[in-house]
């Protein structure tokens, strides 16, 4: 294809770029199955180092569990394409190897399947709820907040609480219960409960191997680190300075997928062990198609690589955004919502 025409693709039609990406899409099964031969088998390896390490010296294990978090993450993005329907050409075969996989990462599938097709559907949308995103307020409704409901906002979006306690209060105890959906039939409950069960199996007979003390010095340490892993991975992926969010008379889908996604810009081994996840405006824009063929896709729209692209270090600078700034359209750190503060109320 001409490079002029896939300029204007990427840059001015998102439209006729996502029908383009259509032919991305197809998985291929026998590089499914290695790539989650490939995950499944290493994780499994680092947990029984680290396992066998506690006996040496547990800051020797403390080592190992970064990889073994970060393969755990890995399984993760693996669950979230079985989730889009992108990993294997079978459903059949997604649902049940993401419910699997589910129960490694502490997440009912079948909810979080529905609340992440919700996210995609309206992310950007500042007059729809981002369902399992993070709340996020304009610089005027933070102003026009009582004095302890500031407090509170300013301790949500403190990074200890965004990427520390948060993801444990996330994946260990919210996703115990399907919190938002209580009412919603029987699917968010089966799904949780489920979950819930095949996990309590799991651990018995875990506990039953290693000893209860040790498979909480393993695993508690790599989920942990993991969750961690995962939610700052969700937040720059959408919580950077020039994001695109809009109000429901200007958004539009595919201009809030390539614009208000970011191309996280990892290093090669980050990026591996992330599977792609980076790309994440493609993704938004064409979810159907699997994180291995992500880099097939900016290798023929280089273009792409540039629209919203944020490096590891420019990366840090967005934990201290925390506001929307309507007028200039772009996420502010708190800063910015000081500068003219009104008069507090009480």
């Amino acid at each position: 294809m001409d490079p002029e025409v896939l300029h204007q693709e990427t840059t001015g039609d998102p439209r006729a770029l996502q029908r383009a990406l259509s032919a991305y899409r197809a998985p291929r099964l026998a590089r499914s199955v290695f790539e989650l031969l490939v995950t499944m088998i290493p994780f499994g390896l680092f947990w029984f180092l680290t396992w066998a390490s506690v006996s040496a010296g547990y800051w020797l294990g403390l080592l190992l569990v970064i990889p073994a978090a970060g393969f755990l993450v890995r399984l993760f993005m693996i669950q979230h394409d079985c989730g889009h329907g992108s990993f294997f050409p079978s459903r059949r075969a997604n649902d049940w190897v993401g419910r699997a996989l589910g129960v490694l990462t502490l997440t009912p599938y079948d909810l979080w399947r529905h609340t992440h097709a919700l996210h995609h559907a309206h992310s950007g949308n500042l007059d729809r709820a981002d369902e399992g995103g993070i709340d996020t307020l304009s610089v005027r409704e933070y102003q026009a907040l009582p004095r302890a409901q500031r407090l509170r906002y300013r301790l949500y979006r403190h990074p200890l609480i965004l990427f520390g306690l948060g993801p444990v209060y996330l994946f260990m105890l919210r996703n115990r219960v399907p919190v938002g959906f209580m009412r919603a039939g029987w699917m968010p409950w089966l799904s949780t409960m489920g979950t819930n069960a095949a996990i309590v199996l799991v651990v018995i007979a875990m506990m039953s191997l290693v000893g209860v003390g040790t498979f909480l010095l393993v695993h508690l340490p790599i989920a942990i680190l993991a969750s961690s892993i995962g939610v700052w991975l969700f937040y720059v992926q959408h919580q950077f300075e020039n994001t695109c969010w809009a109000h429901d008379e200007e958004w539009s889908f595919r201009e809030a997928a390539l614009y208000g996604s970011s191309c996280y810009d990892l290093p090669a081994p980050l990026r591996w062990m992330t599977a792609n996840i980076g790309v994440h405006h493609v993704h938004h824009l064409a979810s159907r198609i699997p994180f291995y063929r992500l880099p097939e896709v900016l290798k023929d729209f280089p273009q792409l690589r540039e629209i919203s692209r944020l490096t590891l270090r420019q990366s840090l600078h967005c934990a201290r955004l925390a506001l929307w700034d309507e007028e200039r359209r772009r996420l502010v750190p708190f800063e910015h919502a000081n500068a003219e503060t009104p008069p507090v109320r009480p």
